[in-house]
């Protein structure tokens, strides 16, 4: 299978150059028992003292990204599906293998080369619906790791036909590096269809004019495909057999790319089939994709149910930022620690402490959202493998990144909103990022006086017990931990 891809968009490449005083902390590990007399730093320690107190804003695209190339093989959901048909008298088929799919050799041979053994739980139920015959339209929900690239990408190669040397697939992705991401997967799963080309609309990708298009899919973003069809006439809209909307929840939360899928949507022949996936459903997504897929079968998976029954929540009352620290180390003296992710609502609180640690011998990586994806990745599966035992980081890792050896999580800062309330949302992700797999977690909130208040109502909201623990009783401290 070959593609025709471009390569070198300056403005699709994000910055490379990462502060070195914070990008690789791998120290050797002290004495914990030495934490109790730690000297506390100075706040503005090697921080620069006219750096902007940022929050992270939490960007959907990298966390789509972040996800796929941090779960390289299908990890199995636990949410159970529904099916919802649109004619709920037709029988509803499941597979078990690829095989009962009935699938060219070619494409079989692919599947398995890729490390696929059976259809994964989403899989099962998509799979006969996406290839069906007359074609069926699909809007389904599913993780990113759960194998529905790979599903709408069996859809689109099994729909193609080799010898019609025009566009015949189109995917919508919301980003180059999404729509990239994609892309490797036709290209996997489609590397013994020798005749099957892929071709990338993304911003930069120079075509010349008089270009006659014989890519077979096309794979780009909603803005290049629109410049490319209504603008440059590089393509027939009313030949595309398989339509894919990609990401659906990062396509509305993107300005413009709703609309332009739509006018894309409104070009394609009342035969083409149309698949619209999406991580998550709120009721915007939902309204989007009622409105861009006509007559679909819906798959859903129930919303996981996040508990704090098996975590046990800490707070601790401290005057400031130093005396917070003073109290992480204590805690961090006490108790024996598996892993440990502690949040700060700033970059630049979490630059500080970061600073803090590593001099008192820690094992620390800092992320935060100014590394570009593919650092945050490297620095996530470096703390998933355990070469850093302490995560330090922003709301951009508070949901979604599971790691089992988490035994602790500390809020070093409280989670609020814009109006300073409590953020209760990010509060039961970021807690809910210990406790998992069935394990027991410990959390701890550092707290000024004057946010005790907005604790309450957090635990007010939640109906769970928050006890206070005095940051100075290290015999308490210590009691916790067995």
């Amino acid at each position: 299978m070959a593609s025709l891809l471009w390569r070198g968009d300056p403005g699709a490449a994000e910055s490379e150059h990462v502060n070195s005083q914070f990008s690789n902390f791998i120290p050797h590990q002290k004495d914990p028992q030495a934490m109790r007399t730690t000297t506390v730093p100075d706040l503005n320690y090697s921080i620069n003292n006219t750096e902007e107190d940022e929050e992270d804003v939490v960007d959907l695209a990298a966390n789509s990204l972040l996800n796929k190339l941090l779960r390289q093989s299908l990890v199995e959901s636990s949410h159970k599906v529904e099916v919802l048909q649109k004619d709920p008298k037709s029988p509803l088929y499941s597979v078990k293998t690829f095989e009962e799919l009935r699938l060219k050799e070619e494409l079989l041979k692919g599947i398995y080369a890729m490390g696929f053994n059976r259809p994964s739980k989403i899989q099962e139920m998509a799979l006969p619906m996406m290839l069906a015959h007359p074609p069926q339209n699909l809007i389904a929900q599913s993780q990113s790791g759960t194998g529905k690239t790979a599903a709408f990408v069996l859809a689109m190669l099994s729909r193609v036909n080799a010898l019609d040397l025009f566009p015949q697939c189109l995917c919508l992705a919301p980003t180059y590096e999404l729509a990239l991401q994609t892309g490797r997967v036709v290209e996997q799963m489609g590397r013994f269809c020798v005749d099957v080309q892929v071709m990338y609309a993304v911003r930069g990708n120079p075509i010349p004019r008089s270009t006659d298009l014989t890519k077979q899919i096309i794979i780009g973003t909603p803005g290049t495909v629109l410049h490319w069809f209504f603008k440059r006439k590089l393509f027939d809209l009313t030949k595309i057999r398989v339509f894919v909307l990609d990401e659906a929840d990062v396509m509305i939360d993107t300005q413009g790319f709703s609309d332009q899928s739509i006018r894309i949507q409104r070009a394609l022949s009342s035969g083409c089939q149309m698949l619209l996936f999406s991580a998550t459903f709120e009721d915007s997504v939902w309204q989007f994709a009622e409105r861009i897929i006509p007559d679909p079968n819906v798959i859903k998976l129930r919303k996981e149910e996040l508990t704090l029954d098996n975590i046990r929540q800490y707070y601790m009352l401290c005057e400031g930022q130093k005396d917070k620290y003073r109290a992480l180390c204590n805690i961090y003296g006490g108790i024996t620690i598996g892993q440990a992710i502690i949040f700060c609502q700033t970059r630049k609180s979490a630059k500080w402490l970061t600073v803090a640690m590593v001099r008192d011998g820690h094992q620390v990586a800092l992320l935060s959202g100014e590394l570009t994806v593919d650092q945050r990745a490297c620095i996530l599966q470096n703390f998933r493998d355990g070469k850093e035992k302490v995560l330090i980081t922003t709301n951009v890792c508070a949901r979604g990144i599971d790691v089992k050896q988490v035994t602790i999580v500390v809020n070093f800062d409280l989670p609020v909103n814009q109006l300073e309330e409590p953020d209760y949302e990010t509060y039961l992700h970021r807690i809910g990022r210990t406790g998992r797999f069935g394990k027991k977690g410990l959390a701890f909130n550092m707290i000024e006086v004057n946010k005790l208040p907005l604790l309450m109502k957090i635990q007010d909201h939640f109906n769970s017990s928050i006890e206070q623990l005095d940051p100075e009783d290290l015999d308490e401290i210590e009691k916790i931990g067995h």
